[in-house]
């Protein structure tokens, strides 16, 4: 289980229930209505927006397609001892500056903009010389103080930032586009057309220009500075080190692998779920394959393919919905594997209880073949949390016994011979788990005119339970 939650964490498996309800716009995209509110929360503008957003399929689907390396390994890049930056380059919004991102990216550096003075004295490791430099330049400065974005931005991003820090190119404040590492010290480029003069030279180890979702990596939206200290508490560790690995070209081998596991898949319409990407799923239609296929999106409009690495586990119980209801071209493009309950794997809780489970659950689990079908016997989970005889008292009787009741429609003489309670005559009996009790007929019965009836009781705590029928020859 530790191995499973750590690969939850760095985003290589998703888990997602389906239900009735399901749709789409839950799976795939979707539109949704969004305040204008920044990462302070502080609301940007009145009223709502709609905005397309990913749902969890399109979401891991994006990071097994920018995947292009192994991001574990004893070789791989770490956050210890690193400091996160949030950084803007431009205005992601504006068309005139998406230059400056690609220059960036293609240059191996990032860029700040705000005065055009060089800060590479060493005077100006002073916030106040760089407020001082700021006001001349600015012929009094006016307004402007110590703590303006004029004297905050060219002092974090000269004096904060250290050779080895990581820093993440926002893309608005929900989404971000590029990861790097900083490899240079502060230099000062004037550029022919003016601005963005500041820049240090950085190791871009991931980067995507379509954007990914800033909660991948951060519990918050950014704010709408041009460059701040990201919070250790609310970064994601595990699932940014996945991102600053991913697209290592030294990683070689198969890039990393990702697991979308999908509960209760017989639960939801999977025509109205999936959509057209059903035939995405087909082995051939996948990305890099032969027939390799790419559908635009309803919403966002993007071109999406299904990439070869990541799969789509589906489970479902067909005790609860027959698996016959399932969508035909569902079954042809998944494989189906029967898993049916082990009773070998309650050796471990058997030796704690000094209950004979794997004997105990095989024997119901004959009895519920024989008196109903194989569909319905009752999982080896039940019994794996056990490790007294208590606890197997409190599963058979709230858990085991009132399934029994639900399968059997009350039929109490078949749950009887389920628990091996089950005896020839009309006479009162107390059994291993049940109590039967002989019930007086009405007046004007008593000449043998009514059929014989009884009240079944399951045994209580202060009885207990005997389990020698159950687990013996």
């Amino acid at each position: 289980m530790a191995v499973y939650q750590r690969l939850v964490a760095a985003g290589h498996i998703e888990f997602v229930t389906f239900h009735q309800s399901m749709s789409y716009e839950d799976f795939v995209e979707g539109r949704q209505p969004m305040t204008g509110v920044d990462g302070d929360g502080e609301a940007e503008s009145a009223g709502f927006r709609l905005e397309t957003v990913h749902g969890i399929f399109r979401r891991i689907a994006k990071r097994a397609e920018t995947s292009r390396g192994r991001s574990s390994g004893d070789d791989m890049i770490r956050l210890e001892g690193r400091q996160v930056f949030k950084m803007s380059i431009g205005e992601a919004n504006n068309p005139e500056d998406a230059h400056l991102f690609e220059e960036a990216i293609e240059g191996g550096y990032t860029l700040l903009g705000f005065d055009d003075i060089d800060w590479s004295d060493e005077k100006y490791a002073s916030r106040e010389a760089i407020f001082n430099a700021c006001k001349n330049h600015r012929d009094g400065g006016g307004d402007l103080d110590a703590r303006s974005g004029w004297v905050q931005m060219p002092f974090r991003f000269r004096n904060w930032v250290r050779q080895g820090d990581i820093v993440i190119v926002s893309k608005g404040n929900q989404q971000f586009r590029a990861i790097g590492e900083f490899v240079g010290d502060y230099e000062f480029k004037p550029r022919p057309e003016g601005g963005y003069a500041h820049r240090r030279a950085v190791r871009w180890l991931w980067v995507d220009s379509d954007g990914v979702p800033v909660s991948e990596i951060y519990s918050r939206g950014f704010m709408q500075q041009s460059i701040y200290l990201l919070y250790d508490s609310e970064l994601n560790i595990p699932a940014l080190e996945r991102y600053m690995n991913s697209q290592r070209s030294d990683g070689g081998g198969e890039p990393d692998q990702f697991v979308l596991i999908i509960d209760e898949i017989n639960r939801a319409n999977i025509s109205k779920v999936f959509g057209e990407l059903i035939t995405l799923l087909e082995a051939d239609k996948r990305l890099n394959q032969p027939n390799a296929v790419r559908l635009r999106l309803p919403y966002s409009g993007d071109e999406f393919g299904v990439p070869s690495n990541l799969h789509i586990l589906g489970t479902m119980n067909t005790a609860d919905r027959s698996i016959a209801l399932l969508d035909t071209a569902l079954r042809r493009r998944f494989t189906f594997r029967e898993m049916m309950p082990d009773a070998s794997i309650l050796k471990d809780a058997a030796e704690k209880c000094g209950i004979d489970l794997p004997r105990l659950l095989t024997t119901i689990n004959e009895r519920i073949e024989y008196l109903y079908d194989r569909e319905h016997q009752i999982g080896h989970a039940y019994f794996t949390a056990c490790s007294s005889r208590v606890d197997v008292d409190e599963v058979m009787r709230h858990k085991v016994i009132p399934l029994l009741a639900e399968y059997f429609f009350e039929d109490w003489a078949k749950i009887a011979a389920v628990l091996g309670d089950l005896e020839p005559g009309e006479s009162s009996i107390t059994g291993s788990f049940l109590k039967r009790t002989i019930l007086k007929p009405p007046p004007g019965l008593e000449d043998g005119d009514a059929v014989a009836r009884f009240r079944w009781q399951v045994r209580s705590v202060d009885e207990g339970f005997d389990y020698s029928k159950l687990v013996g020859p």
